[in-house]
């Protein structure tokens, strides 16, 4: 059975990626997936959102990527982009300190969502390393497959003509540096958003502001970082 069968995926991606869906540790992965759900367990995100990321923001269309860990383990929190949470739920504490630093540095006001779509549309990839997790157990999918997977997304970005931005916040996310060729990208790094670390570089890092300088000097349009009302 192809991609094309099993999974719904934007093309530009499904090129990228086709031959990772053939490699035995997907089928590995894609088996504990089927056998924890047939155990009674809750996997977060629902199926149909797990690619989400590269779904909202085609291969061609990247111009930003914002790394995260993995997902949200909360009920309704977590549609497949990293950082971002469904409509109606509020933003967790890391998400906090991004609208807090948006509004130091740009003088964005926090906004009344936490739902980070509008970004991804904008060409932001929202990249969790780690693509599900299990609920109410941080970390518990990070060692099962997606690992390699999702350091496959990161050099297909990568190798893409131009000059894109990388915001790897935290630990986890400086370990994907090695893949990103630094002469070619720009590469902006700080602590990570959580209240446990944030105070030690996160806030005041200024990240948003150097990213659209950077887009501009590359005669690229800006990201408006500012999040659109809800409808209804």
């Amino acid at each position: 059975m192809s991609v094309d069968d099993r999974i719904k995926l934007e093309p530009g991606w499904k090129e990228a990626l086709r031959e990772e869906f053939d490699k035995p540790y997907m089928a590995q992965l894609s088996d504990f997936l089927r056998a924890e759900k047939a155990a009674g367990k809750v996997i977060f995100p629902p199926g149909p959102m797990i690619f989400n990321a590269l779904n909202s923001t085609p291969l061609d269309q990247v111009k930003v990527v914002i790394i995260g860990q993995d997902p949200y383990h909360g009920p309704g929190q977590a549609h497949g982009l990293c950082f971002s949470v469904q409509p109606g739920v509020p933003a967790p504490p890391s998400l906090v300190n991004i609208f807090k630093e948006l509004k130091r540095d740009l003088n964005i006001d926090i906004p009344a969502h936490g739902y980070l779509q509008s970004w991804a549309e904008q060409g932001v990839l929202l990249l969790n390393t780690s693509l599900t997790v299990e609920q109410a157990n941080a970390g518990s999918h990070a060692d099962k497959g997606w690992q390699p997977f999702t350091d496959k997304v990161i050099e297909a970005v990568n190798a893409r003509p131009g000059n894109l931005v990388f915001l790897l916040w935290g630990a986890h996310a400086q370990g994907k540096q090695k893949l990103i060729d630094a002469t070619r990208h720009l590469v902006l790094k700080s602590a990570h958003p959580s209240p446990l670390s944030a105070y030690r570089g996160f806030l005041g890092n200024g990240h948003f502001s150097r990213t659209n300088k950077y887009l501009e000097q590359c005669g690229l349009t800006p990201i408006d970082w500012r999040l659109p009302a809800l409808q209804g």
